[in-house]
């Protein structure tokens, strides 16, 4: 079984934010920058600015779809505490 990863992107800081999953971060990261659709196109949202990691992709779905419901409160403490000045985490993800 394979991992997974749960991300958010934003527009800016405390811009608008979208959050997501995927199996792989870098391939989808460079997706939503290049091929952007639906609300991420509308939004301009493609800042990486929180990652986390798990082990099978069904536990980063679990924890997508629990996240998803969060207030945006809670959402934005979550980068602030990870990702304090909001840096875009896709050169970290892309090893650049």
């Amino acid at each position: 079984m394979r991992g997974g990863w749960v991300y958010i992107l934003a527009s800016e800081r405390n811009g608008t934010i979208y959050t997501g999953v995927t199996a792989n971060l870098a391939a989808r990261s460079w997706q939503h920058r290049t091929q952007p659709k639906g609300f991420v196109k509308r939004y301009g949202v493609r800042l990486l600015v929180h990652a986390e990691e798990y082990p099978t992709i069904d536990e980063a779905i679990a924890r997508e779809k629990a996240v998803k419901k969060w207030l945006r409160r809670w959402k934005l403490e979550l980068i602030e505490r990870d990702n304090p000045e909001w840096e875009d985490l896709y050169a970290h993800i892309i090893g650049a």
